[in-house]
């Protein structure tokens, strides 16, 4: 089922302890960059969820880094089995990289311009305090004798303080303003939106970069470790073969340059094998990186490569070039002209009058009684751009620019994307006539060796063609190995260009992989 394909979703919790993601929407799958646009292009609400598909596995660590049931301790690969788990290996590199958490954690900054851009909207409360003390030089200070209030009948009290010059006033104040209509603040709450969801699918596109990274790093780790199984045993024969050239030649049967011949090309399988070695560990290295833990590929040997078999459906491309409106990175650009938009309708807006309302309240507590107050006031204040020399013209053209920019931007992610299908299409043929090729030259090649040695025993071959022979095998069989890599490859990464990266890739590879070591373990569970 199409569902089943989605590999990575927009989280509804914490990708990581104490990170959340309020404005990501959870779909019914693993985790699906494209389930995020799908989800934003049908304007999904913030903190729209579902649960996770059930038929993921339950020992499989959840995207926000918390594990599904109890097993958060279960290994990356199980006893016995000669490949890790592809799937279980990302969902650590999902909870262990670091460049994924920093944008998860720039991701939810930017989900914050929502409800700051939403505060502009809503009403504005304030409360102040103060404390005011004042020394005043007046007539009734440089005139201490003179006391009008005295023929008042004793109001000096009242007017003591204005004697004496010295006034303390304490004031509270409480002040509330609501925004009437402001076309300027409503958009900017669209922009923000749309600024979020860019923000989102910018961490859908690092997450599937991610999965792709994860996936090359553990092929070219199982590439390394097939390659060095077969040149372990190349290495091995020639050890032998070199000995009994050299035997055959201390007895005076042999000829010096089998044994030189013989020594020759084991020299260059030890090269060989130092080489592979150091590709193995060098993927590994990526891999321990990404994910946090050093997994190991056991079991060298390889099954019945002639049993190999691979699913088709890669001649007509038209089916996937229509999807690819889907890739994460269309998604992304898309978005991105949104915000554009929302940015331009912000700049236009800047024409338009505002209205607000401004009710407060203030009360003045004096020593001096004459200025104690109870005031309450309620203003309307319309504002009306006439002129700014030009400003808000000039912003608005910026904005026109910067849209069609993102436009063009839009354009060419989309392309990329058909470019990219059409290449994977392209090498996925080629892959597979490839792969046949070299299963009939194996086959042919093994027939030669048994024939070569055959020949030897009976004196009509010499060791050289019995060397020769034996190396194009293991050559041949280490390119099948390259081209199963590149096929998987190009796979993926088609399933990427289309946006449909999904869990079952991640399992048909590791299907695959089980068939070329000879396991029949299913590997959807692992």
């Amino acid at each position: 089922m199409a569902q089943d394909r989605k590999l990575w979703t927009m989280l509804p919790g914490p990708l990581l302890p104490g990170l959340a993601l309020p404005g990501l929407a959870l779909t019914a799958q693993l985790f699906s960059p494209l389930a995020a646009a799908q989800a934003m292009s049908n304007q999904a609400m913030p903190g729209q969820t579902t649960s996770i598909m059930d038929e993921v596995d339950a020992s499989l660590l959840a995207l926000n880094g918390q594990p599904v049931g109890n097993d958060a301790a279960a290994p990356v690969i199980a006893p016995g089995d000669a490949l890790p788990s592809l799937t279980r290996l990302f969902a650590l590199a999902l909870r262990n990289d670091a460049d994924l958490a920093s944008q998860r954690y720039e991701a939810e900054a930017t989900a914050q311009q929502v409800p700051m851009a939403q505060a502009a909207l809503k009403p504005q409360v304030q409360a102040s305090a103060g404390y005011a003390y004042q020394e005043s030089d007046n007539y009734y200070t440089d005139n201490p004798d003179y006391r009008p209030d005295d023929d008042l009948g004793g109001a000096g009290d009242d007017y003591e303080a204005r004697y004496r010059g010295t006034t303390r006033d304490q004031t509270w104040q409480v002040q509330l303003s609501q925004s009437l209509f402001s076309l300027e603040r409503w958009r900017k709450v669209g922009k923000a939106e749309a600024q979020s969801a860019v923000a989102e699918l910018e961490v859908a596109v690092a997450e599937r970069d991610l999965a792709l990274q994860v996936a090359e790093a553990y092929l070219d780790a199982f590439l390394a470790s097939r390659k060095l199984g077969l040149l372990d045993a190349k290495q091995a024969s020639l050890t032998l073969q070199a000995r009994q050239a050299s035997r055959a030649y201390d007895l005076g049967v042999g000829d010096r340059i089998d044994l030189l011949e013989s020594q020759s090309r084991l020299d260059q399988a030890v090269a060989d094998t130092v080489s592979a070695q150091n590709e193995l560990d060098n993927a590994l290295s990526l891999l321990e990186r990404l994910t946090g833990e050093l997994p190991r590929f056991s079991g060298a040997t390889l099954g019945d490569l002639g049993q190999l078999t691979l699913p088709g459906g890669w001649d007509d491309a038209e089916p996937w070039l229509e999807r690819t409106a889907n890739n994460v990175e269309v998604a992304l650009g898309k978005q991105q002209m949104k915000v554009a938009d929302a940015e331009t309708a912000v700049r236009r807006a800047g024409h338009y009058p505002e209205l607000d309302l401004s009710l407060g309240y203030t009360d003045r507590d004096s020593n001096d009684p004459f200025r104690d107050s109870d005031d309450a006031s309620a203003n309307l204040r319309l504002n009306v751009p006439i002129y700014e020399g030009g400003y808000t013209s000039a912003s608005v053209r910026q904005g026109e620019l910067s849209q069609q920019a993102a436009k063009a931007s839009y354009t060419n992610a989309l392309n990329l994307a058909r470019q990219e299908v059409r290449q994977r299409l392209r090498g996925l043929r080629g892959d597979e006539r490839q792969i046949e090729a070299l299963k009939r030259s194996i086959e042919s090649s093994n027939l030669f060796l048994q024939a070569a040695e055959k020949g030897e025993q009976l004196g009509l071959r010499d060791l050289v063609d019995v060397l020769d022979a034996r190396a194009d095998l293991y050559d041949l069989r280490i390119q099948l190995v390259e081209v199963v890599r590149q096929y998987l490859l190009d796979r993926l990464n088609l399933q990427a260009a289309v946006g449909d990266l999904g869990t079952q890739d991640l399992v048909d590879t590791m299907a695959l992989l089980d068939g070329l070591v000879g396991s029949t373990r299913d590997r959807g569970s692992a």
